[in-house]
């Protein structure tokens, strides 16, 4: 497997893009770009890894302004990679629109499986498309939020900016 890969700073810090020969397989958010290529390295162990100049990868540019303006789309061909469960989680997360939540029970019985809570919870943690699969909508049945695998501070970020609150 071949994937390359393209790094650029966005208003919520650095984005990686990732894509393999199938399509867009990583969008990760982090403050440091050797730990974002040793995370991208651990989650494709045996692919090789090539970078990209940003300005000429349009996935990139597609997710950033995405990131910017989450009233856009993202119209890529994704390379999902995960088990049957978890594909089901986030199918369900792709057509919750920009703006709502849904709580982690919720999404357990929106895949038929109401006792799942907690793989839910971790089906959220393993998403690699950040924004693009948008566990950032799944907050805790009270409404708060919890955990973000890019950071809380991210999280509040992204559903203010879908709300279009300021």
């Amino acid at each position: 497997m071949i994937i390359t890969y393209g790094l650029a700073e966005s208003s919520l810090g650095l984005v990686m893009v990732a894509t393999s020969e199938r399509g867009l397989c990583a969008v990760e958010f982090g403050d440091d770009e050797a730990m974002l290529l040793a995370q991208l390295r651990a989650s494709f162990p045996h692919a090789e890894v090539h970078v990209t100049d940003p300005d000429a990868n349009a996935s990139l540019q597609q997710v950033l302004a995405f990131v910017e303006q989450p009233e856009r789309t993202v119209d890529l061909t994704l390379d999902i990679q995960g088990t049957a469960f978890q594909e089901r989680v986030w199918q369900v997360l792709r057509t919750l629109p920009a703006g709502s939540t849904i709580s982690y029970s919720e999404l357990a019985e929106r895949i038929d499986n109401p006792k799942a809570v907690r793989a839910v919870a971790s089906a959220c943690a393993a998403n690699r498309l950040a924004v693009v699969i948008p566990c950032h909508r799944v907050v805790r049945s009270d409404g708060g939020l919890s955990g973000y695998r890019w950071g809380i501070e991210r999280k509040r970020e992204l559903l203010r900016r879908e709300r279009k609150d300021t």
